[in-house]
């Protein structure tokens, strides 16, 4: 059996270039905020197993390897960067004393390596067209419902208000052309002008009903966040967001 190990925080093309060579995947989560826990899995279709690095960092290399030959491992393959075992002990040399191993090399866009630490620092940029470049997909985070201001259906526009069920990476503040549960929509992250209070809001350009799990994939960035001096400039200021939003996703 062919078995690929590592993070896979994000899932994006080089770790697809793994995952598509493997019988199996094992995911090690170490604090992942791109596809925290098992957000990986609506993108790896192989059978898996899921270890939490707190409970195998005191694995001496060799005892992981114990643990790879229980799973009927015959093949390893890992990007040329892979270390494992406590301390970050063991090495590529070391699996090939005991399995077939087969070396996936950096993987590049535009000469860049492509690797979740990059795409993190992409998305906190406010770079979301890079960083689905290099996942291959739209960036998402997932989220539940929860009570706003109230302000937005009384004197702007309904917005649904988000609380994310993980610590996602998030995008810098500002105004995002998004998709949310499939619909287009315009998305707000930051401290809003009127209450000096974070959050995250999401409006529907289109007129459905949402309820349940929420789920935004960021598409590009529309413009920074910014104080307004009246609750009628803010207004404006909507409208024209979404003006342009309407002529980016239904032009």
């Amino acid at each position: 059996m062919k078995v690929t190990i590592g993070g896979f925080d994000g899932v994006h093309l080089a770790h697809r270039e793994l995952i598509k060579r493997a019988d199996k995947v094992v995911i090690v989560e170490k604090g992942s905020t791109l596809t925290p826990g098992f957000d990986r899995l609506e993108y790896i279709s192989k059978p898996f197993d899921f270890l939490l690095l707190d409970n195998i960092r005191h694995l001496k290399p060799e005892e992981f390897i114990d643990y790879l030959k229980k799973l009927g491992t015959s093949s390893v393959i890992v990007g040329n960067d892979f270390r494992f075992g406590l301390n970050r002990s063991g090495s590529i040399n070391l699996l090939k004393k005991h399995f077939n191993v087969e070396v996936v090399e950096e993987i590049k866009m535009d000469g860049v390596g492509v690797h979740s630490r990059v795409i993190r620092s992409f998305i906190k940029n406010g770079e979301i067209e890079k960083a689905n470049k290099f996942l291959g997909k739209n960036y998402k985070i997932k989220g539940t419902q929860v009570k706003g201001q109230g302000l937005g259906s009384k004197k702007l526009v309904p917005t649904i208000n988000i609380e994310p069920f993980k610590p996602y990476t998030l995008p810098k503040p500002g105004v995002y052309l998004t998709k949310t549960n499939g619909f287009a929509s315009l998305t707000f992250i930051g401290v809003r002008s009127t209450d000096n209070n974070f959050s995250i809001e999401t409006h529907i350009l289109e007129n459905f009903y949402i309820d349940g799990m929420i789920q935004v994939e960021f598409v590009g960035f529309l413009r920074d966040n910014r104080k307004f001096g009246s609750i009628e400039e803010l207004k404006i200021q909507i409208q024209n967001d979404i003006k342009a939003a309407i002529s980016t996703f239904f032009a």
